[in-house]
């Protein structure tokens, strides 16, 4: 059996464990890192330790945050009778890169999870519309019918995100599910 370099294994199986990296990635990010750019490297490296000291959950909605407050909690200009609901962190990002929301965010990674009272908090804040924007599913479904069973003594909307068949998607690759929401959900032309 031959020898191997093992500290050149252990970043490749680092890297490898990383969501959507797969081995031949992995081997060449390592390469890279270790043979080719060194100054990329440490800065990698100085962003991972600095982000993993500082990144933190907003104490008011659970999303990233280096502050108390996360930078949407804690922007005025920001629509605070809108409440976005929304099953992880990283949802917020892709949110927020389509530009079209304005309000606030909660964020729930599972209905175990689910902090009731801090929710109702928020709420008696002065919300006054609740948006679910979950992946669609049985699971997150009854999440809602959860959450709207909390908060009913409150007088609120309760929206979510239309679901439904994805722009340049032909018919056959949707899923049923899918495709059954988007006939449910058509609309006039």
């Amino acid at each position: 059996m031959k020898k191997k370099i093992e500290s050149f294994e252990n970043l490749v199986a680092a890297l490898e464990a990383l969501p959507s990296i797969g081995k031949k990635s992995a081997q060449r990010m390592a390469y890279r890192m270790a043979m080719e750019d060194h100054f990329g490297a440490m800065k990698i490296a100085h962003a991972i330790e600095k982000a993993v000291q500082s990144i933190h959950r907003c104490d008011r909605c659970g999303a990233m945050s280096e502050d108390e407050l996360c930078p949407v909690c804690s922007d005025r200009a920001r629509d605070h009778a809108k409440l976005c609901i929304v099953e992880n962190a990283k949802d917020i990002f892709q949110i927020e890169s389509a530009g079209e929301y304005d309000g606030t965010y909660f964020v729930i990674e599972s209905i175990e999870s689910i902090d009731s009272k801090r929710l109702k908090n928020r709420i008696e804040e002065g919300v006054e519309e609740v948006i679910f924007a979950f992946t669609p599913g049985i699971a997150t479904d009854t999440m809602i019918l959860y959450i709207e069973e909390r908060l009913k003594n409150y007088d609120i909307i309760f929206t979510k995100i239309a679901q439904g068949v994805p722009t340049g998607v032909s018919l056959e690759n949707i899923d049923m599910l899918s495709l059954s929401r988007a006939l449910q959900d058509r609309i006039k032309v």
